[in-house]
């Protein structure tokens, strides 16, 4: 009988602190640690058009776009611009040729990039494209495509 009340007193004290999680993970703020990075082209990289970028990702998971799942987000790819700052980053990141979205949870992508220098650098964004706070990104990389 104890351990039974003792139990459901555990089990209630749990519900009572989930709602004040779920608020705390909707506004948005990543787990500690959690990193985007570019798994491949490597920095510095020499490579043919079309260009294979493979995405990576640490310490929190991929959801569609529309998904609103606590700890989850979708990779934007950012090509020749930079991240966002100030009041854009409370904006859905946009959709163009230097802003590419990755809505469906997809991990590659191959495009299409004229010869000569260019940056590649993720940014992850929540069910909306909306960067999370603080933003989550990966180091910029440079890389060169050769005819």
């Amino acid at each position: 009988m104890r351990s039974t009340t003792f139990a459901a007193a555990l089990m209630l004290a749990g519900l009572a602190a989930a709602p004040a999680l779920q608020a705390e993970e909707k506004a948005g703020q990543w787990p500690e640690g959690a990193e985007a990075y570019i798994i491949s082209p490597k920095d510095g990289a020499k490579v043919k058009s079309p260009v294979t970028v493979v995405f990576g990702l640490k310490g929190l998971g991929v959801a569609p776009a529309g998904v609103d799942k606590p700890h989850t987000g979708h990779h934007h790819l950012l090509i020749d611009t930079d991240v966002p700052t100030g009041e854009a980053l409370d904006e859905p990141l946009p959709a163009d040729e230097h802003h590419k979205h990755f809505g469906g949870g997809q991990t590659e992508t191959t495009v299409e990039l004229t010869p000569g220098k260019h940056t590649l650098q993720l940014i992850m964004g929540d069910a909306n494209h909306i960067p999370h706070n603080p933003p989550v990104v990966s180091k910029k990389i440079t890389i060169t495509v050769v005819k």
